[in-house]
């Protein structure tokens, strides 16, 4: 280990590929870095959890190397380069194949195209990858294609260039504005580029460009310079380390947040509720569910609600009760632990209805004001005693105050799990109010025109689409309603709208 700590000790803060070896050399798993120092401290953290395969891997590590680039891009690419290369086994008991990714680039085509998709095939394309970050390549492409501009699809019946040509990203085929030659030629870069070949790629325009400078070619010269410049903004682009950072620290928080609550482990499961409606009308409830510290948005639930009224705690009863049905808790499974957005009053409501459900989930709440997290002392955490949760929390510097049943946990603003929390608790707001919002509209809509005689749902959508929102049917002047459903239904129609704007 101590060849490792070596190696830990040097390693530098600049992006690059990392190699995991074992005694024997052999390399175990590649990844890539936006900070080589963070990213691969981050495996030998002795408070970070993983799963088993991980676990194993650092288990295993003996040797680590690394190779220092000059933007996230290139680590992004030569990452994918050298693990199609080599295949480490850690690299495919890692990922998941649904989340792998490939460059395609039909270059032999008449009309070439780049595009981004799940599984190659034996078409005569070219493909890059596989890339396990689809977020960071197409950030990736979108910065490339300002250098090495491509066609993402092949226009049907089109003659004309369209916008992305005017923007600067598209070749133009369609008028000829770049043959069909140039263009491969283009592509020739950006392949280059993808297979990790950015230095020599990188001189090769320099001398590109001088050597179009020399025979006063400037037109072309200038064209060269905006790709090298282009190129050079890579390096001022961040393509994954915001990511990358919360991958480091996200075990951290549900390490830290287990501690605090006193749970078996960290919780990979969270799910967050949130109540939204205006003055007791729409009322709606949301569910959204992090795994691993990250949403999951394909689990996030909305619930109409049956109560009416401006109940909030009534809501959150509802809202409880309906998620741990039999039903539901079947279809969904169960969470490791419970978050709602509320302090003592909604907290309680919810408490109600998990015990009424029969189910043992920890619960907790998170006040707004002071973002606290609101703990019941008996039945929150089922068992823990409050005294050992009040002894850790003084631990982190954190300020507890209590209140008959309840405790309050006021931590620190910076702390791992405040962020967490307050991250779930703004997801699951954002989530509520989207959906109030859709019915909200919806009512609005109906109020104004679903009564009307002789107004379907064709016609009500064709008034929408024409005029812009109901608002603008009831205020349209006579003749264009007329003149856009015909004089017997336009006269009809414009005699009861009359009636609504008296």
């Amino acid at each position: 280990m101590s060849k490792v700590n070596d190696k830990l000790a040097k390693l530098p803060t600049t992006p690059g590929v990392y190699f995991h070896k074992n005694a024997a050399g052999e390399i175990l798993y590649i990844g890539k870095a936006a900070n080589l120092r963070h990213r691969v401290r981050s495996y030998f953290q002795p408070n970070r959890t993983f799963d088993p395969k991980t676990d194993i891997l650092v288990s295993e590590i003996a040797d680590i190397d690394w190779t220092e680039v000059e933007t996230e891009a290139d680590a992004l690419f030569l990452e994918a380069e050298l693990v199609r290369r080599y295949q480490p086994r850690f690299n495919i008991l890692l990922r998941d194949d649904k989340s792998l990714q490939y460059v395609r680039i039909d270059y032999k085509s008449d009309y070439p195209t780049v595009t981004l998709v799940r599984r190659p095939l034996d078409d005569k394309a070219e493909y890059f990858g596989p890339y396990i970050n689809g977020f960071a390549v197409n950030k990736a492409l979108r910065y490339l294609r300002r250098a090495f501009p491509y066609a993402i699809s092949r226009p049907a019946g089109q003659k004309r260039t369209n916008l992305y040509y005017h923007l600067g990203l598209d070749p133009g085929l369609e008028e000829g504005k770049t043959t069909l030659n140039e263009y491969r030629s283009n592509l020739r870069k950006l392949m280059q580029y993808l297979r990790g070949g950015r230095a020599k790629l990188v001189r090769d325009i320099e001398r590109d460009m001088k050597k179009a400078a020399r025979a006063k070619d400037f037109e072309q010269a200038a064209a060269y310079r905006n790709q090298l410049q282009a190129l050079q903004a890579l390096s001022r682009q961040i393509l994954f380390s915001d990511r990358e950072l919360q991958d480091a620290s996200k075990d951290l928080a549900l390490v830290e947040l287990a501690e605090l609550l006193g749970l078996a482990k960290p919780p990979r499961r969270i799910e967050g509720f949130d109540i939204s409606h205006m003055q007791g009308t729409d009322v709606v409830a949301s569910m959204v569910v992090f795994i691993n510290g990250l949403p999951d948005k394909a689990s996030y639930r909305k619930f109409k609600m049956r109560l009416g009224g401006n109940d909030d705690f009534g809501h959150m009863a509802e809202t409880v009760r309906r998620r741990l049905r039999d039903e539901n808790r079947h279809k969904w499974g169960i969470g490791d632990l419970m978050l709602v957005d509320g302090g003592k009053g909604q907290l309680s409501a919810a408490l109600k209805s998990r015990d009424e459900c029969q189910q043992s989930i920890p619960m907790i709440g998170l006040a707004k004001r002071q973002e606290e997290i609101v703990i019941h002392k008996a039945d929150s955490l089922l068992g823990v005693a409050s005294e050992e949760i009040v002894q850790r929390a003084r631990k982190t510097n954190a300020y507890v105050s209590e209140s008959g049943d309840f405790m309050n946990i006021e931590l620190p603003k910076d702390s791992n799990i405040v962020k967490l929390l307050q991250r779930i608790r703004d997801e699951s707001h954002r989530f509520a109010v989207s959906y109030h919002s859709t019915l909200k509209r919806g009512r609005q809509t109906a109020s104004l025109l679903d009564e009307i005689p002789g107004i379907g749902p064709l016609t009500r959508k064709k008034l929408i689409r024409h005029f812009g929102s109901a608002k603008a049917v009831v205020a349209a002047d006579p003749q264009a309603l007329i003149d856009l459903l015909g004089p017997n239904k336009g006269r009809q129609l414009s005699g009861h709208l009359a009636k609504l704007r008296q």
